[in-house]
């Protein structure tokens, strides 16, 4: 068989075995992911043996130490893989909720319904928890799914979905609900984006090259974010020490994701005090800051920002920094510049920190708080499947619910249309 004819396979069966999914009770999905958490640990051994092949061969390619993180397992990561899958096994089925009714004046009943979006399919890179997270999280919510991971961590994908597809085997569930395309060529990509007889959306997670690669060639609906330029403001009434914790927090814990601080906008009227004292405060754990020219006048050892810098997402020890007028001036610059990710703001004053929830639009809009928060577990989603920035069908951290769509329910008494 051709590529092409291998993909159009895989998806065509695991559009068959949707429709077995979609009839599972609660119980019977929930008993099968706490079966597969318990049969990652009992393999751990074996996972990690596969992960290492994959670890010397991304050595050999010259990967980055930050990406080599990324991809290691080890027996405490799968236990942590595993804990993951019972978090989503403990979450509330959305499958069936009806989300409201309503008469009529004909005195039909009219609701609606959550049903699953049927088959999804997921292309990332590097991360190989992503393979059993996307499992649990699609398989709870009713779907099949089809992953595509990366070459860098084929060998650790395939070892964790197997374990997993035996699973389903066990209980007499088609196998092909959990498919993982087993080879690398680039061509099995494009031609997953051509199934759109089969597959209902696709889930891009990944770098930004990635992700525009796929809009740029699927023929399936894409549920996206490009990148996370996320902002923290500090308003005038911020308490310094709270903004230091959470901007050290926000910027330096892990500067390499995408839920990481970006770009630092201070209220012009506490700049001449606020900025020297976070410059030291950053300096000090290594994190170069390109500042405007406002905040170079404060902290001249700065580096000049320039336009690309209010766009970059640096995923590295680089913020850059403006002073602003006040709130009018942060939410002009975050709507300007804003992926859409994640904001927020410090403050003690609540009629601020209300406007700023209200007029900021972008998926996650915090109040005191970190933006490192802003993630499907934090947020009490369980495991994410990803995050959107595209508004249609779901906006910010991806859970269970973001998985399910609805259909209208109708109950008469034999009324006929006049």
């Amino acid at each position: 068989m051709t590529v092409a004819e291998k993909i159009r396979t895989i998806a065509a069966d695991a559009r068959q075995a949707s429709f077995a999914m979609a009839r599972l009770s609660s119980g019977a999905k929930n008993e099968l992911l706490l079966d597969m958490a318990t049969a990652l640990i009992n393999n751990a051994p074996h996972i990690v043996r596969e992960n290492q092949k994959d670890l010397a061969a991304g050595e050999e390619r010259g990967l980055s130490a930050a990406m080599l993180d990324r991809l290691m397992l080890d027996s405490a990561r799968v236990q942590g893989m595993a804990d993951a899958i019972r978090e989503v096994a403990a979450l509330p089925d959305p499958v069936g909720e009806v989300t409201g009714m309503w008469r009529r004046p004909n005195e039909l009943m009219v609701g609606k319904m959550r049903i699953p979006l049927g088959v999804i399919g997921i292309i990332y890179e590097s991360r190989p928890n992503v393979t059993s997270d996307a499992a649990a999280l699609c398989l709870k919510s009713g779907n099949a799914v089809v992953l595509r991971g990366g070459s860098e961590a084929i060998h650790s994908n395939v070892a964790i979905a197997g374990i997993l597809k035996d699973e389903l085997a066990k209980r007499n569930i088609p196998s092909a609900a959990l498919s993982l395309i087993p080879f690398t060529e680039r061509e099995g990509v494009t031609e997953m984006l051509k199934q759109e007889e089969f597959i209902d959306v696709i889930i891009p997670r990944g770098g930004e090259s990635l992700i525009r690669f796929v809009v740029e060639h699927s023929k399936i609906p894409v549920i996206k974010h490009y990148k996370g330029v996320c902002h923290i403001f500090v308003d005038a009434s911020a308490d310094f020490d709270m903004a230091r914790e959470i901007i050290i927090n926000a910027k330096t814990q892990r500067p390499g994701v995408c839920n990481a601080l970006e770009t630092l906008l201070i209220h012009r009227d506490i700049a001449g005090t606020f900025v020297p004292f976070i410059y030291q405060v950053l300096s000090d754990l290594k994190v170069e800051l390109r500042g405007d020219d406002a905040f170079r006048q404060l902290a001249p050892e700065a580096t000049p920002a320039t336009e690309e810098d209010w766009h970059a997402e640096y995923l590295d020890l680089i913020l850059s920094a403006a002073v602003v007028d006040g709130m009018d001036g942060a939410i002009d610059h975050i709507n300007r510049y804003s992926s859409l990710h994640t904001e927020s703001i410090i403050t003690g004053d609540y009629a601020n920190s209300q406007r700023f929830i209200r007029e900021v639009n972008s998926g996650v809009v915090m109040v005191n708080a970190s933006t490192r928060f802003s993630d499907g577990n934090q947020l009490g989603l369980g495991a994410e499947i990803g995050i959107s920035t595209t508004k249609l069908h779901s906006f910010g951290p991806m859970g269970l619910t973001d998985l399910t769509t609805t259909k209208f329910i109708v109950y008469g008494d034999g009324q006929v249309r006049p």
